[in-house]
């Protein structure tokens, strides 16, 4: 019987075609897996959202720093009250003047345009404000006739934008347009967020004189005094302000003509400045700092100090303790959120002495032995302070995302996410609601 043979030849062919047919389906897959990145059929779509700054030159935004009429409000920040007005800021756009005259029934009734305002304070017939980097005086003792009258350049330098964004200096920006734009990009471009490119929030500001806008004859003119939030405080015949890392003081014996005095190096993270007879407590994300004002106003000394874990800190005095809140969610990267009960002593010894955990505190007022804190999400919440070591709750207003709240007067007026309250605590066991200005988002 004969043995087979295999031919030599047809062997290497068959593996030359095994070979060659597994390299084509190889080549095929590869084809077919990577088609969407190699042609066009590999899309994805994105929803950018983008703010176009819109200019004015400086002549025109400061001939428009006038009452002008009133405008919607969007985003309330600082406040001042004086008789039957109210003095709203709109966080970067100027300040909404609002009659007062019945709190059940606040009236707007105009509007005073000032781009990039943030902070204002009172004296007398005359308000401060802020305008981007520039110190702002205006005679307001006709409210519905409002005029400036000095404008200093470049007191608050450290003033700028987020996310990089650098504007035209020789112009103003006076508003923002939003552009929101749907782009179709290949698989391998990268996915953007929307992002702003600026964003503000702000406290209050009232004024303890409530008989009106004009002054009798040889008394002293009302001093707004400013809420915990507040970045201008008004103590006699100083202006003081803060920024990032400094507190300056101006001379203001002359109202309508204030002059720089000093200005004092605090701690890179400064946020508000709160008045206490003759001394300043300034909070910043790492603590509260206490300056002496008495014997020398326009140089303030700094007396003590008090530190904390990082957060951010809004602050109000008494005569014996400091109260300062603690919250989490913001620049400042703290995870608290506690109120903090500070016993002054003296202030080179200043001591924790009692904390209180909350949901997310903010602002906060005193009134005699009513303690008001805005609690964030949890609202507006009025205790009995008589025994700090022993806070009382005496009445919650859950609902409203709140920020900052002025106690004066038996009237709590309350800003918040959407709208500003006024709240009436004349009688304790019927704390109640008086009016609302709802905010137009």
């Amino acid at each position: 019987m004969q043995t087979p043979v295999v031919r030599k030849s047809n062997y290497c062919n068959m593996n030359k075609y095994l070979f060659t047919l597994a390299t084509t389906f190889v080549s095929l897959l590869f084809s077919v897996l990577f088609s969407g990145c190699t042609k066009d059929t590999c899309k994805h779509t994105h929803t950018y959202t983008w703010y176009e700054p819109l200019y004015k030159t400086s002549a025109e935004v400061r001939a428009n720093i006038k009452s002008n009429p009133p405008t919607a409000i969007k985003a309330p920040g600082k406040i001042v009250i004086i008789g039957k007005y109210i003095f709203l800021n709109e966080v970067d756009k100027g300040i909404h003047v609002i009659d007062n005259t019945h709190p059940s029934s606040p009236v707007n009734i105009a509007f005073i345009d000032i781009p990039g305002n943030i902070d204002i304070a009172v004296k007398g017939n005359t308000l401060y404000a802020d305008l981007y980097t520039d110190l702002v005086t205006l005679d307001i003792a006709n409210p519905l006739n409002v005029t400036k009258t000095k404008i200093i350049d470049g007191v608050f330098p450290n003033r700028s934008y987020n996310y990089g964004f650098v504007a035209d200096g020789s112009k103003i920006i006076f508003d923002w347009a939003r552009h929101d734009t749907t782009l179709t990009e290949d698989c391998g471009q990268p996915l953007w967020n929307s992002q702003q490119l600026w964003d503000g929030r702000g406290g209050v500001l009232y004024s303890a004189d409530a008989s009106g806008l004009k002054n009798s004859s040889g008394s002293p003119a009302p001093i707004g005094i400013s809420g915990s939030m507040a970045r201008f405080a008004l103590v006699n015949n100083y202006l003081y302000t803060v920024d990032q890392s400094y507190l300056k003081a101006f001379d203001i014996t002359n109202s309508n003509n204030p002059t720089f005095s000093n200005k004092v190096g605090v701690d890179w993270s400064v946020e508000t400045i709160y008045p206490f007879k003759n001394k300043l407590f300034v909070g910043s994300s790492n603590g509260m700092f206490m300056y002496d004002i008495s014997s020398s106003p326009g140089n303030p000394v700094k007396a003590g100090e008090f530190t904390h874990a990082r957060s951010c800190d809004p602050v109000i005095a008494d005569d014996t303790f400091a109260y300062v809140t603690l919250h989490s969610g913001t620049t400042c990267l703290g995870y608290t959120n506690q109120l903090d009960i500070v016993k002054l002593n003296d202030l080179s010894n200043a001591e924790l002495a009692k904390t209180y955990s909350l949901t997310g505190p903010q602002g906060l007022s005193k009134d005699d032995n009513l303690l008001f804190i805005c609690d964030g999400t949890d609202g507006l919440k009025v205790y009995n302070a008589v025994d700090v070591m022993n806070l009382q709750l005496i009445k919650q207003f859950p609902g409203a995302e709140t920020y900052d709240v002025i106690a004066n007067n038996k009237i709590a007026i309350v800003v918040a996410k959407d709208g500003l309250y006024q709240y009436d605590y004349s009688a304790l066991s019927n704390i109640h609601l008086v009016s609302k200005i709802d905010i137009k988002n």
